[in-house]
């Protein structure tokens, strides 16, 4: 799923380390996510969109949204 991570994470100044702190999970799940080799739960993609106060579907794109 294509996401924004990354480029949320660089305007706050966080690093992966830091960004998984805020969301309660490891450096290694935010490399995952951020490289889009793992697709985020829904409650794991409420929680980023809380972190970053922006709606989900501003940070991911639903490929399979018609």
């Amino acid at each position: 799923m294509k996401n924004r991570l990354k480029l949320l994470r660089v305007e706050r100044g966080w690093t992966q380390e830091q960004m998984g702190q805020a969301l309660g999970v490891s450096r290694q799940a935010v490399i995952a996510l951020e490289t889009e080799r793992h697709d985020p739960s829904l409650d794991l993609a409420y929680r980023i969109a809380a972190v970053f106060e922006r709606p989900v579907e501003e940070i991911f794109e639903n490929s399979h949204a018609g």
